[in-house]
């Protein structure tokens, strides 16, 4: 496999790495880029972007990142708190005033964003084509019962956190939390980068279904939805079971799901961890050190694992091979179904960011990224 773009010397480990995944049949089309101390030390891309396998990936190629969005997303509510416009701790009927039913009326937007709101699934089913009308998805989780009394217990929001978080945004600030990525974010820094991609959008990448199942001892979500269907988590990856098949659809490339469908390149994602990272315009250094305060820790009845959360994304829970991010002490990011995983380390001022289209068996870190992190981190410890 021919490997792209660039690693500096003492990084050559991680490249070698990640072209024996294309070696060994792990890949189709992968990118990774990291940035150390505000400089890019790693930009590689490899393979194809196509399901035919005739179309190559590039530095460029935009791809489904699903659950590295929320970060994302967390982001851009960080720039709207440093700019006065929204509150996340009044309640979200001063926003969304149909929101408070059924116990509800307490909940605030920093229990939607560190899944504290209770509701991570609508209990009844929907129709597929539901997951394409904003509005109607709203009005139902207005509606809905939460599954705990929200604010006491924390559990992992998988798709609701879009809608939920999107639409406090969005009637917060007046606009979207796609058209504010594009706007405040994405163009001002020459990100590739976007929530809700324009219908004519090229140089995306097909998704390719996992196959076989997760490592022994690891999670494997699919289990909990075969022997209980009705339970939170069944409910969460199923309810509109379209989640489950839409990923390479035009309708869900150009819809806006701030949970689940930022489509962008490695380079763009790690470029906004590093400036993230430095305060360089995106969010406040104060922003920076919220994203990393611990809000929600423990058990998570949905991922049927521990978890550690911030303000919309997730904290280093060390020698834990679902949430660990590695050899680093603290560090605030996500993973995205299937394998991308976007991180930042303030302590060596490393953001890093991985993608690809063979998507893996596991929700949380795929062992793909976490070897190329882990070799990340032996190469920064050997110089």
């Amino acid at each position: 496999m021919d490997v792209q773009g660039f690693c500096e010397e003492p990084f050559v480990a991680v490249r070698d790495l990640f072209a024996q995944h294309f070696a060994d049949g792990r890949e189709r089309g992968a990118a990774l880029a990291v940035f150390q101390q505000g400089k890019p030390v790693i930009n590689l891309w490899a393979g194809t972007r196509d399901k035919a396998e005739e179309r190559p990936w590039t530095e460029s190629t935009l791809v489904n990142v699903f659950s590295t969005s929320k970060m994302i997303s967390a982001i851009c509510v960080q720039g709207a708190i440093d700019q006065g416009d929204i509150d996340v701790n009044r309640p979200v009927k001063d926003y969304w005033p149909e929101y408070a039913k059924e116990g509800k009326g307490d909940t605030t937007l920093a229990w939607m964003l560190n899944h504290r709101a209770g509701l991570p699934a609508i209990r009844e089913t929907v129709a597929n084509d539901a997951l394409f009308d904003w509005e109607y998805m709203c009005q139902r989780l207005a509606a809905e019962s939460p599954w705990w009394r929200p604010g006491e217990q924390h559990g992992y929001h998988m798709v609701t956190y879009g809608w939920l978080v999107g639409e406090v945004f969005r009637r917060a600030m007046g606009i979207t939390l796609g058209e504010y990525l594009r706007q405040e974010i994405a163009e001002p820094f020459g990100l590739d980068m976007r929530l809700g991609l324009p219908p004519d959008a090229s140089n995306v990448a097909d998704l390719i279904g996992a196959a076989g199942t997760p490592q022994a001892g690891r999670i494997h979500l699919f289990n909990e939805v075969l022997t209980n269907p009705n339970g939170m988590t069944a409910k969460a990856l199923t309810n509109p079971s379209s989640l489950m098949t839409s990923s390479n659809q035009p309708a869900w490339r150009t819809m806006e799901l701030p949970s689940a469908n930022v489509h962008a390149s490695a380079m763009a994602v790690a470029q906004l961890m590093d400036l993230v990272l430095r305060g360089e315009g995106v969010i406040t250094e104060a922003a920076r050190e919220r994203l990393l305060c611990e809000e929600s820790a423990g058990y998570d009845p949905v991922l049927t694992t521990e978890a550690r959360f911030g303000p919309g994304v997730m904290l280093q829970l060390p020698n834990h091979a679902e949430a660990s991010f590695g050899a680093v002490n603290a560090a605030f990011g996500h993973p995205g179904s299937g394998g991308a995983l976007a991180f930042g380390d303030p302590e060596n001022q490393i953001g890093f960011a991985y993608v690809m289209n063979q998507m893996g068996p596991y929700v949380m870190v795929d062992p793909r990224p976490r070897g190329l992190v882990d070799t990340l981190y032996e190469c920064l410890n050997r110089r």
